[in-house]
């Protein structure tokens, strides 16, 4: 019996060695898992602090929209006010922008691919001359340019009926062109385009003439092939100012939206001088993407 008891005493003390060293392990175990956790975010503190600094983040498109629409609202000729601001005046002139009523009653933005066989016949003039998507996509380069997200951009329209149109700086022109001439018809018989939400007049038919509009003291360039030719950084440095805060007069460019021919002084006698930005002819979009971007260089609008 007392060999008995002594094997059993010896066996539980054993067992509580072997708890108590299992009990050990665990906490050295848990204790450098613990040590290395902590460890590894000073490691990566200590990477993150060698990287170079991240670019500064954009606005989002709702916080670029809001800042165009506080800037613009006390200075554009939509809410009534003719104020002088730093924006550059953008004119797209001769645009071919016009109605006609189809067989079914309802009015179309007339264009050479629906109504070829109408402008032959009933207008008698050459179909290729009805070019409204040229309009489409100079709008969709002047609204899409960062000048123009930065406030800095202010948009006219002159047709070739000679109809004037404003546009808010915050107004998002349809991409498609179906959607956009069903705008445009909508804006030529209403006379004005509001925003749904807001109520805010996005575009607007104003009276005419284009000058009454501009601020006193504009400078007032027109672009054509045959105008004098310079690089799109070598008119910005002659023409704009180091910066929009240093801008005493404002300028403003007239540029061609239609399939053929040029702007001229006799359409536009306050035009100063007529200038040309390559030795090759290029589309209207590419030419306001070339001058914008050499503005927006120089006024640091990324």
């Amino acid at each position: 019996m007392e060999a008995t008891d002594r094997q059993l005493t010896n066996s539980s003390s054993s067992l509580s060695f072997r708890s108590v060293v299992t009990m050990s392990d665990d906490e050295s175990a848990s204790t450098s898992t613990s040590s290395s956790e902590e460890e590894q975010p000073q490691t990566k503190k200590q990477r993150t602090g060698q990287l170079p600094p991240p670019l500064e983040i954009a606005p989002t498109a709702d916080a670029s929209s809001s800042a165009i629409r506080n800037q613009a609202s006390s200075l554009s000729l939509l809410t009534g006010a003719k104020g002088k601001s730093n924006r550059l005046i953008v004119l797209l002139d001769q645009a071919k922008l016009e109605t006609i009523k189809n067989r079914r009653g309802n009015y179309e933005l007339l264009n050479c691919d629906d109504h070829r066989d109408l402008c032959k016949k009933k207008l008698k003039k050459d179909p290729k001359e009805f070019r409204p998507d040229i309009c489409h996509q100079e709008l969709l380069a002047l609204l899409d340019s960062p000048l123009n997200k930065s406030g800095n951009l202010q948009i006219y329209i002159r047709t070739s009926r000679n109809v004037l149109i404003e546009l808010h700086p915050s107004v998002r022109i349809p991409r498609t062109y179906k959607r956009f001439a069903g705008l445009m018809v909508q804006l030529l018989h209403k006379m004005k385009i509001k925003a749904a939400d807001n109520g805010t007049t996005l575009m607007k038919v104003i009276k005419n003439p284009f000058s009454q509009h501009l601020p006193v003291g504009t400078h007032v360039y027109g672009m054509s092939c045959q105008g004098l030719l310079y690089s799109p950084a070598g008119l910005t440095t002659a023409l704009i100012p180091p910066s929009p805060d240093e801008c005493e007069n404002q300028v403003c460019f007239i540029i061609g939206a239609m399939a053929a021919g040029h702007i001229t002084v006799e359409d536009h006698p306050y035009i100063e001088k007529m200038f040309s930005i390559s030795e090759y002819p290029l589309s209207g979009a590419t030419a306001i993407n070339r001058i914008l971007g050499a503005i927006e260089h120089q006024w640091g609008i990324v």
